[in-house]
C-alpha cells in the first residue's frame, strides 16, 4: 500500500477497538496496563466520547461497565477497549447484548466504530474448570462475523501453586517442592494448554490462540496476524508501546 494512502486510510480508522472478555478474575486489567505500558486504570467513556468517571480497582474483574462504554488509558490513547460486563454469567439477555453489540460494530460503516479484535482471557488459576458455561455458550453460538477472536492465557503462574501441592502431596518437603516446583510446572501448563484447545477446536466458532506473560509481544504479534486487512496491521502495531522490534519486524514485512 501507497504510504500516503495508508496514512489516510489509518486517519480514517482512528484507534484500534478490542473487545474484552473474561470472568471475573481473570487478569483483565493487568493484561490492559500491560499492553500500555502502564500500571494507572483507565478513564471512561460513553459511546458519545463523553467521560464518565475513573474506574475503580477491581471493578472491570467484576463487569460493572456497559459494553458500550469506551476504556482509554491516557499512556497509550491508540488503542479503545471494551468490556462484556456479566457475560459469565450466561443469562439470554447478555448473550443477545453481546450479539447485537458484536454485529453492530463489525458491520458499521464508519471505520472509527468498528471493533477490530477481541481478546477472550481464560485464567488457569483452576485446571479442572479453565472452561466453563461461559466459554462454552460463545465459541458455540456467538458468531463474531469477520472480527477476529483470540484466546489469551491468564495468570499462568497458578501452575507453579499446583505443581508445588502435587510435590507436597509426593512427600516432599517445601523446601523441595518450591525447588522442583518450576519444571512440573511448565509441563503441567503444556498439558492444560493442549486439553483446552482440543477443546476449543470442537466448537462450531474456534478462536486463535496466544499465551500472557510479562512479554505482550505474542498477544499483539497473534492479534495482526489474525487481521486480513493489512491497514488494520499496521495500526495495531503502530499503536503498541510494548515491543520495539514488533514495529521494525512489520516494517519489514
Amino acid at each position: 500500500m501507497d504510504p500516503v494512502v495508508a496514512r489516510k486510510y489509518l486517519d480514517r480508522i482512528g484507534r484500534f477497538r478490542i473487545l474484552v472478555i473474561g470472568r471475573s478474575n481473570a487478569g483483565k486489567t493487568t493484561l490492559l496496563q500491560r499492553i500500555c505500558n502502564t500500571t494507572e486504570l483507565p478513564e471512561v467513556f460513553n459511546s458519545e466520547g463523553e467521560k464518565i468517571n475513573m474506574i475503580v480497582q477491581g471493578s472491570l474483574e467484576r463487569g460493572e461497565h456497559n459494553i458500550e462504554d469506551e476504556l482509554i488509558f491516557r499512556s497509550n490513547t491508540g488503542f479503545i477497549f471494551h468490556d462484556s460486563r456479566g457475560f459469565e454469567a450466561g443469562s439470554e439477555e447478555e448473550v443477545e447484548l453481546m450479539q447485537n453489540f458484536l454485529i453492530d460494530h463489525a458491520t458499521t460503516t464508519k471505520l472509527e466504530k468498528q471493533i477490530h479484535a477481541i481478546w477472550y482471557c481464560i485464567p488457569l488459576t483452576d485446571p479442572a474448570r479453565s472452561i466453563v458455561a461461559a466459554e462454552e455458550l460463545f465459541f458455540n453460538e456467538c458468531r463474531t462475523v469477520t472480527v477476529p477472536v483470540i484466546v489469551v492465557w491468564t495468570k499462568a503462574d497458578a501452575m507453579e501453586l499446583e505443581a508445588i501441592g502435587q510435590l507436597r502431596d509426593q512427600g516432599l518437603t517445601m523446601k523441595e517442592a518450591m525447588l522442583q516446583a518450576g519444571e512440573l510446572a511448565k509441563q503441567l501448563l503444556v498439558n492444560v494448554k493442549t486439553q483446552i484447545e482440543d477443546q476449543l477446536a470442537r466448537y462450531k466458532y474456534p478462536p486463535s490462540m496466544n499465551k500472557v506473560n510479562a512479554d505482550c509481544g505474542p498477544l499483539l504479534r497473534c492479534t495482526a496476524n489474525a487481521l486480513d486487512d493489512v491497514g488494520l496491521q499496521q495500526l495495531v502495531i503502530s499503536t503498541q508501546q510494548v515491543s520495539f522490534n514488533l514495529n521494525i519486524e512489520y516494517a519489514i514485512k
